[in-house]
């Protein structure tokens, strides 16, 4: 009598074709990925740039020169080096004899696809009223000689 041995062969896939297929599938997830990348970076240079007056004011803040009139020239110039194709303007009043001064800005320009972009923002300072007196006849807190500011 004679045995008859069957062979299951399990059909699967060679190494070859897997190593394949998982090249095939990674280069077209990269491919997919670097599409969005660049598609993402167009939408963020379409949006218009959101320009804010609260960078004069903060400079504004960091100068101890508060004097009424409209914005020293240097900062409006310091501004447009920033921010080509922008400009700044505004006007410093003082609120009362008590050292607040009211900031009044505004900030604009054209943005590169020809929108008008606009800030105002209003302020409030305080600086340190003028004292003057025979030990500080400068008139500032603590700088004997130095010009009064107002």
């Amino acid at each position: 009598m004679r045995i008859a041995l069957k062979h299951n062969l399990a059909v699967a896939f060679s190494l070859l074709e897997v190593m394949i297929a998982v090249a095939i599938f990674f280069m077209a997830v990269f491919s997919i990925l670097g599409l969005m990348s660049r598609s993402l970076a167009q939408a963020r240079a379409l949006q218009p740039m959101q320009i804010d007056a609260n960078v004069v004011a903060s400079e504004l803040s960091l100068t101890n020169r508060l004097e009424e009139g409209p914005i020293p020239p240097e900062m409006i110039r310091n501004f447009e080096h920033m921010y080509p194709g922008y400009t700044c303007g505004g006007f410093i009043t003082e609120i009362a004899t008590n050292g607040l001064f009211r900031i009044d800005l505004e900030v604009g320009g054209v943005t590169a696809d020809k929108h008008v972009a606009r800030s105002k923002n209003q302020v409030i300072l305080f600086r340190q009223p003028v004292r003057r007196g025979p030990g500080n006849p400068g008139g500032l807190p603590g700088t004997p000689g130095a010009p009064a500011l107002r």
